[in-house]
Protein backbone atom coordinates (compact mmCIF):
# COMPACT_ATOMS: atom_id res chain seq x y z
CA UNK A 1 0.00 0.00 0.00
CA UNK A 2 1.41 3.42 -0.69
CA UNK A 3 0.26 6.74 0.52
CA UNK A 4 0.73 10.41 -1.01
CA UNK A 5 0.95 12.92 1.25
CA UNK A 6 0.34 16.36 -0.08
CA UNK A 7 1.02 19.75 2.32
CA UNK A 8 2.55 23.04 1.51
CA UNK A 9 4.49 22.78 4.73
CA UNK A 10 7.84 20.79 3.43
CA UNK A 11 9.87 20.07 6.36
CA UNK A 12 6.20 18.78 7.77
CA UNK A 13 5.60 16.69 4.76
CA UNK A 14 8.39 15.06 4.14
CA UNK A 15 9.36 14.35 8.19
CA UNK A 16 5.94 12.71 8.03
CA UNK A 17 6.76 10.56 4.76
CA UNK A 18 10.04 9.71 6.86
CA UNK A 19 7.80 8.58 9.81
CA UNK A 20 5.70 6.76 7.93
CA UNK A 21 8.08 4.69 6.68
CA UNK A 22 10.19 3.55 9.90
CA UNK A 23 6.27 2.59 10.53
CA UNK A 24 6.31 -0.39 7.17
CA UNK A 25 4.11 2.72 5.48
CA UNK A 26 5.05 3.53 1.97
CA UNK A 27 4.90 7.07 1.24
CA UNK A 28 5.14 9.51 -1.03
CA UNK A 29 4.75 13.46 -0.48
CA UNK A 30 4.38 16.61 -2.69
CA UNK A 31 4.06 20.32 -1.42
CA UNK A 32 1.18 21.18 -3.70
CA UNK A 33 -1.43 20.25 -5.80
CA UNK A 34 -0.09 20.28 -9.29
CA UNK A 35 3.33 18.03 -8.56
CA UNK A 36 0.76 15.61 -6.67
CA UNK A 37 -1.66 15.03 -9.79
CA UNK A 38 1.57 13.90 -11.81
CA UNK A 39 2.69 11.92 -9.04
CA UNK A 40 -1.12 9.82 -8.95
CA UNK A 41 -0.52 9.98 -12.84
CA UNK A 42 2.64 7.57 -12.39
CA UNK A 43 1.83 5.66 -9.18
CA UNK A 44 -1.26 4.16 -7.62
CA UNK A 45 -1.68 5.18 -4.10
CA UNK A 46 -4.58 3.72 -2.30
CA UNK A 47 -4.83 6.75 0.54
CA UNK A 48 -4.12 10.78 -0.23
CA UNK A 49 -3.26 12.44 2.53
CA UNK A 50 -4.34 16.05 2.25
CA UNK A 51 -3.65 19.26 3.51
CA UNK A 52 -7.08 21.60 3.17
CA UNK A 53 -5.51 24.92 3.09
CA UNK A 54 -2.91 24.88 0.42
CA UNK A 55 -2.07 27.94 -1.90
CA UNK A 56 -3.56 27.70 -6.10
CA UNK A 57 -5.53 24.06 -5.60
CA UNK A 58 -6.86 23.54 -1.97
CA UNK A 59 -7.24 19.88 -0.24
CA UNK A 60 -10.92 19.68 -1.50
CA UNK A 61 -10.14 20.97 -4.89
CA UNK A 62 -7.00 17.90 -5.32
CA UNK A 63 -9.05 15.28 -3.82
CA UNK A 64 -12.21 16.15 -6.40
CA UNK A 65 -9.43 16.20 -9.19
CA UNK A 66 -7.81 12.46 -8.07
CA UNK A 67 -10.99 11.24 -7.70
CA UNK A 68 -11.85 11.85 -11.28
CA UNK A 69 -8.89 9.92 -12.53
CA UNK A 70 -8.64 7.15 -8.76
CA UNK A 71 -12.15 6.29 -8.19
CA UNK A 72 -10.92 4.07 -5.87
CA UNK A 73 -8.33 6.66 -3.67
CA UNK A 74 -9.43 6.89 -0.33
CA UNK A 75 -8.98 10.27 1.34
CA UNK A 76 -7.89 11.46 4.92
CA UNK A 77 -7.97 15.52 5.36
CA UNK A 78 -5.37 17.31 7.61
CA UNK A 79 -5.51 21.26 8.58
CA UNK A 80 -4.06 23.55 11.23
CA UNK A 81 -7.09 25.58 10.63
CA UNK A 82 -9.15 23.69 13.07
CA UNK A 83 -12.54 25.82 11.98
CA UNK A 84 -15.85 24.45 11.90
CA UNK A 85 -16.58 24.95 7.88
CA UNK A 86 -13.27 22.67 7.27
CA UNK A 87 -14.32 20.11 9.37
CA UNK A 88 -17.97 20.02 8.23
CA UNK A 89 -16.52 20.09 4.46
CA UNK A 90 -13.91 17.45 4.98
CA UNK A 91 -16.82 15.23 6.13
CA UNK A 92 -19.24 16.06 3.98
CA UNK A 93 -16.91 15.17 1.46
CA UNK A 94 -16.78 11.53 2.88
CA UNK A 95 -13.40 11.62 4.16
CA UNK A 96 -12.01 11.58 7.70
CA UNK A 97 -10.02 14.59 8.90
CA UNK A 98 -7.32 15.36 11.70
CA UNK A 99 -6.49 18.65 13.28
CA UNK A 100 -2.87 19.34 13.43
CA UNK A 101 -0.27 18.89 15.03
CA UNK A 102 -1.06 15.15 14.06
CA UNK A 103 -0.10 11.88 16.55
CA UNK A 104 1.70 9.84 14.08
CA UNK A 105 0.00 6.73 15.46
CA UNK A 106 -3.41 8.25 15.01
CA UNK A 107 -2.75 8.54 11.29
CA UNK A 108 -1.47 5.25 10.98
CA UNK A 109 -4.46 3.64 12.26
CA UNK A 110 -6.61 5.75 10.06
CA UNK A 111 -4.91 4.65 6.99
CA UNK A 112 -5.55 1.73 7.95
CA UNK A 113 -8.64 1.79 8.54
CA UNK A 114 -9.95 3.33 5.45
CA UNK A 115 -7.80 1.07 4.10
CA UNK A 116 -9.28 -2.08 5.04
Amino acid sequence: MRVLLVDDEVELVSAMAERLGFRGVEADWADNGESALEMADKTEYAVAVLDMKMPKLSGLDLMERLADKHPDMKFIFLSGHGSESDFKAGCAAGCNYLIKPIQLEELVALINRVTN
